[in-house]
């Protein structure tokens, strides 16, 4: 008999009960997930007029109707559960709810400019504690480091619905069954492998890297007859989501560093609901996560749309990429 979510919920909760309000968000938010992977599947939206083609989010991204469908949907999910104040990539501020313990932090449908090219896209969250000092001032509550999140995961859209999770006790994966119309453990304990066989980054954007960038990834090119004496292999979906649970399934290492382009001095990703949850599920499963030198989760963000450079996966390998900063380029 599969372990389902909520019974995972409900025993967490029992065992901490600070976890209580937890659990009930995420089984609300789970359910919003449901109702998002049918509008993809099925490339309908129920009820809602198509986005203006013009528009774009709070952090400067085109934004599509299906954006706006995921954030009324997790918006909505928020509202029936204990939380104080929801911040999303899809709104220029948090929305305060009034009520609740939690600060729910989200990007409700990373990589939806994949949506036509049918690569997987998802849903990533983070929940801190609402604090009492910042109920008058919102942004505030996202002005906390990583190490705080009560909860962070992914809920990845593709050729199945899942669920990536971690209440600080490891990172589990969850699977939705259609049948079941809910989530069954699917992996019980997610683990990295520490060193790496596989990078990934978007090499098209090699003339704008600094030079320890581009002293890294062509060491890694080089191969068994370079200065890493081994072969790697590159992997790059554009999807943050997917790049996420490939390397949480075998390993590897993600960057997506700062560059000279306009915009992207401090980096590209957003840190309190990018990078920090993404940052925390690594971590739970034995990996790492740095903004090329600090640990991503020791980071204070200024507001809820702050960006950071971001390299996760196995820890080896992050600890490399570290190494080459500062080092003279030949």
């Amino acid at each position: 008999m599969p372990l389902f979510l909520e019974d995972y919920l409900a025993m967490s909760a029992t065992r901490d009960g600070r976890l209580r309000p937890v659990a009930q968000t995420i089984a609300e938010m789970a359910k919003a997930a449901a109702v998002v992977q049918a509008a993809i599947a099925s490339a309908r939206i129920p009820q809602h007029a198509e986005a203006n083609p013009d528009r774009v989010n709070a952090t400067g991204d085109a934004q599509k109707a299906l954006d706006v469908f995921a954030d009324e949907s997790f918006l909505a999910a928020a509202k029936a559960s204990p939380v104080f104040c929801y911040g999303s990539e899809e709104q220029d501020a948090p929305v305060v709810l009034g009520k609740g313990s939690l600060a729910l932090a989200i990007d409700p449908l990373d990589g939806s400019s994949n949506i036509d090219t049918n690569v997987s896209v998802g849903t990533i969250f983070s929940l801190l504690p609402a604090l009492d000092e910042h109920r008058e001032d919102p942004v505030r509550m996202y002005c906390q480091p990583g190490t705080r999140q009560l909860a962070a995961g992914i809920f990845i859209y593709g050729p199945q619905l899942l669920l990536v999770v971690t209440l600080g006790l490891g990172t589990k994966t969850f699977i939705y069954l259609p049948e079941r119309a809910g989530f069954a453990l699917l992996r019980t304990s997610a683990s990295v492998p520490e060193d790496a066989a596989e990078y990934s980054i978007n090499a098209s954007n090699r003339r704008h890297w600094p030079a320890h960038v581009r002293r890294y990834i062509e060491d890694a090119e080089a191969g068994r007859d370079g200065p890493r004496r081994r072969n790697f292999g590159m992997r790059y979906v554009g999807s943050l989501v997917a790049e996420t649970y490939r390397i949480l399934q075998r390993g590897g290492v993600f960057l997506y560093p700062s560059d000279r382009r306009d915009g992207y001095g401090s980096g590209r990703l957003r840190q309190v609901y990018e990078a920090n949850p993404i940052a925390f599920c690594i971590e739970q499963a034995g990996g790492a996560a740095t903004n090329g030198t600090t640990r991503i989760l020791d980071l204070v963000p200024e507001t809820l749309h702050a960006r950071t450079p971001l390299v996760f996966g196995s820890k080896g390998e992050v600890e490399t990429f570290a190494g080459y900063i500062g080092k003279q380029t030949i």
